[in-house]
């Protein structure tokens, strides 16, 4: 049974070469002490019943020399090609689930990573809901290859900006999600400010020229013992508040239309322009 929970242990890290290695040797030794055993037993009990040819002693000893020879040397080349075997199963199974949790497009965490990242999470962080502002005139206008264009820029500001212990995935289309985790809530939204700026002033290479493109946020925050399904929902409805208060802003869940964001300075990008001239365009009336 111990050897058993070993050979377990040593297949859950079977992604490493070395341990092919180690595994053949271990295998070799087992398998010359095994044969060791069966000679020590089998020998006297030959001797017993004469039909041993040699002496006992010079017989055990002639054994023990073909089990190391045979025996070591068979299995442990045996092993190899099993170690090597089980060892390209264990990087494609690795690989898999790496594959399994990423978005190909962006090469961030999918939905289904960051739901089980999202539900880790028991207190001290922040949810944000992110939103490609028109988005859909993009596509339509400059076609889909623009349009991943955009998600692959995005994607990688949001890489750059949320490092460390942040957790940041596409959720699907042009949306976006980042759990932010330690200190203040006022560092948190800095982050996501710093990641809206860095995209609003991004000069994105499209089909015709260079897109600047602007995002839309809602944060909600998560405490011991609120229901991840609460968190989601308030940063959803925060992001349609940003939304709705003309783009190119964060809101944060405690906001309402009372006390909302109001519209930025002219920093705030109003229109998605594409140079050449010949490409320009306003938002208001192109999607959402």
């Amino acid at each position: 049974m111990k050897k058993w929970i070993s050979l377990q242990a040593e297949f859950g890290n079977f992604h490493r070469r070395a341990t092919i290695f180690v595994f053949a040797i271990k295998m070799s030794f087992s398998s010359v002490i095994l044969s060791s055993i069966v000679i020590a037993v089998a020998l006297p009990l030959m001797q017993f019943f004469g039909v041993l040819p040699l002496p006992l002693l010079p017989a055990i000893q002639f054994g023990v020399v073909l089990s190391w020879l045979i025996g070591g040397g068979v299995s442990g080349v045996l092993a190899m090609f099993a170690g090597v075997a089980i060892h390209e199963l264990s990087v494609s199974r690795v690989e898999f689930e790496r594959l399994s949790r990423t978005d190909m497009l962006s090469g961030l965490l999918n939905r289904r990573a960051f739901t089980e990242a999202l539900e880790c999470v028991e207190e001290d962080a922040s949810l944000a809901i992110f939103d490609v502002d028109r988005f859909k005139a993009i596509n339509d206008r400059y076609g889909h290859a623009s349009g991943d264009a955009v998600i692959v820029a995005v994607s990688r500001i949001f890489a750059s900006v949320f490092n460390g212990c942040s957790v940041v995935a596409r959720l699907g289309g042009e949306e976006f999600g980042a759990i932010l985790r330690g200190g203040t809530l006022s560092e948190r939204i800095e982050d996501i400010e710093k990641a809206r700026a860095m995209i609003s002033r991004e000069m994105i290479p499209v089909e015709g020229g260079d897109a600047r493109i602007t995002i839309s946020a809602g944060i909600a925050d998560i405490w011991s013992g609120r229901k991840k399904e609460a968190v989601y929902a308030a940063a959803d409805k925060a992001l349609y508040l940003a939304k709705a208060l003309g783009r190119n802003r964060m809101v944060h869940e405690s906001e309402s239309l009372q006390h909302g964001w109001h519209p930025r300075a002219p920093e705030s990008i109003s229109e998605i322009q594409i140079s050449p001239n010949a490409y320009e365009w306003q938002q208001y009336g192109h999607g959402i």
